[in-house]
């Protein structure tokens, strides 16, 4: 029994000693990260003081500081920032839905100032602006060397100002200029209509407003069209959506799917990983779905594009998305400023990373891009045909009843319909040529 004991504790022992020979060196290394750091804040002091003392002009401390905690952000990746309290209090007039400015969407790439997208409606949207735009310059100005604070802070100005900025796009040779007069962005989250049985849901924006408008707006267009027997499916347009609330793309995505998980967030350690499922109920009551998405629907718009996609409860049309798949967590500050910072990524029901490489459509279809020399086609220039009915004399269709006619006449006006929507709206014609396809195979197979 002695000899036990003696081995058990001479075991404990050399756990001990063990434990001491790997802890030592890792303790060690610590302190000298430790000190390391505290040698770069000193830097960081001795730099601040020089300025203080020894710049040519007399420098605004807090500005100088302010400065140093945006370097600070901003050098983790384009969506972490300090915000003063001025940009504070902007962020929470937008997330609101309502704020000034032209009504576009930015972050900056490799130097330039590139555009999400444009909001609907907006005096950016209205003078043409594109997803995928480059601007380079304000009034002449060139934006290249500028933070992407320093440049929005160019576009911004008194509402019913203007403004002329340069852009430069994909597929044009030359830049070109755009004029466009400032003005308040009263943000509509949803927008709807029917187009002949589709039901049309065009999501501008997740705001607070987002969830209770699509649920609001989706039943009255069912009611307008007569009842959910009415309608064959669903487009949800999320095209040139900039995201949003989180806690709307969960909404949204909710609202379509009665079961499994909708998004998930995965930050540094696994502690701070998030789930979210999908509670029972649909408002589509099973109709099939179209989602529209294109370079321009980044963050909340992929989430609920890749909700959809996953549960395989929609199809996703259009071109690859802007690819934001990173969360940012905004805090407060001292003195009524914030900082947004970047904590986690989202991943799609079946675990794909969104950031950088986004949503990829199942069904890919361009819009065609807009030239803003191009002149408009005018009704002269388009040609007309001639059909047999044209003709004097033509003989009569004795095989169809009147209500047969009628019903053959009013699918002619809804085919002319889409037709004419396909010129101004290519990949929303074609979700709803689709949802019809679908419609009639239904109507095949009962």
């Amino acid at each position: 029994m002695k000899k036990f004991a003696m081995a058990a504790s001479g075991g404990i022992l050399l756990g001990a000693v063990a434990t001491t020979q790997i802890a030592g060196p890792l303790i060690a290394q610590e302190a000298q990260n430790n000190a390391s750091v505290y040698e770069q804040l000193d830097l960081f002091g001795d730099v601040f003081e020089r300025i203080r003392s020894q710049y040519v002009e007399e420098a605004n401390e807090s500005e100088l500081i302010e400065a140093a905690i945006d370097g600070m952000l901003s050098s983790l990746d384009p969506h972490s920032s300090y915000l003063s309290p001025e940009d504070a209090a902007d962020m929470r007039e937008q997330t609101r839905g309502e704020f000034g400015g032209l009504g576009i969407e930015v972050t900056q790439e490799e130097g330039f100032v590139k555009v999400v997208s444009p909001i609907d409606g907006t005096p950016a949207d209205a003078a043409g602006i594109e997803a995928g735009d480059f601007i380079t310059a304000v009034d002449g100005e060139n934006l290249l060397g500028l933070t992407l604070d320093e440049a929005v802070e160019m576009m911004r100005g008194p509402v019913g100002s203007e403004i002329t900025i340069t852009v430069v796009r994909e597929g044009m040779e030359q830049p070109f200029e755009v004029s466009i007069v400032r003005d308040t962005i009263t943000l509509t989250a949803v927008r709807s209509r029917i187009e002949g049985e589709t039901v049309v849901l065009r999501v501008v924006t997740f705001s607070d407003q987002t969830y209770p408008s699509l649920e609001e707006q989706l039943a009255e267009q069912v009611e307008e069209a007569g009842g959910m027997e009415n309608v064959n499916g669903f487009v949800i347009d999320l095209r040139n959506n900039p995201g949003g609330l989180l806690n709307q793309a969960i909404a949204v995505s909710d609202a379509f799917l009665d079961a499994g998980e909708i998004v998930s967030t995965r930050g540094r350690t696994a502690a701070d990983g998030q789930r979210w499922n999908a509670r029972a109920g649909d408002l589509a009551e099973g109709k099939p779905i179209v989602v529209l998405i294109n370079g321009g629907s980044a963050s909340a718009s992929e989430i609920v594009a890749g909700a959809l996609q996953d549960h395989r409860r929609a199809i996703v049309v259009g071109t690859k998305s802007f690819g934001k798949g990173s969360v940012q967590t905004v805090m407060p500050l001292r003195g009524d400023s914030a900082m947004r910072l970047t904590t986690a990524r989202y991943y799609t029901p079946s675990g794909r990373s969104i950031q950088s490489l986004g949503i990829s459509p199942d069904i890919i279809v361009q819009q065609p891009r807009r030239d803003p020399n191009a002149e408009p086609e005018t009704e002269e220039e388009t040609p007309q045909f001639r059909s047999e009915s044209d003709l004097r004399g033509a003989l009569n269709n004795d095989s169809l009843t009147e209500d047969e006619i009628r019903q053959i006449e009013e699918d002619r006006a809804r085919a002319e319909d889409s037709a004419q929507l396909r010129e101004q709206d290519y990949q929303l014609a074609y979700a709803i040529d689709i949802l019809k396809g679908l419609s009639a195979l239904g109507s095949e197979a009962d």
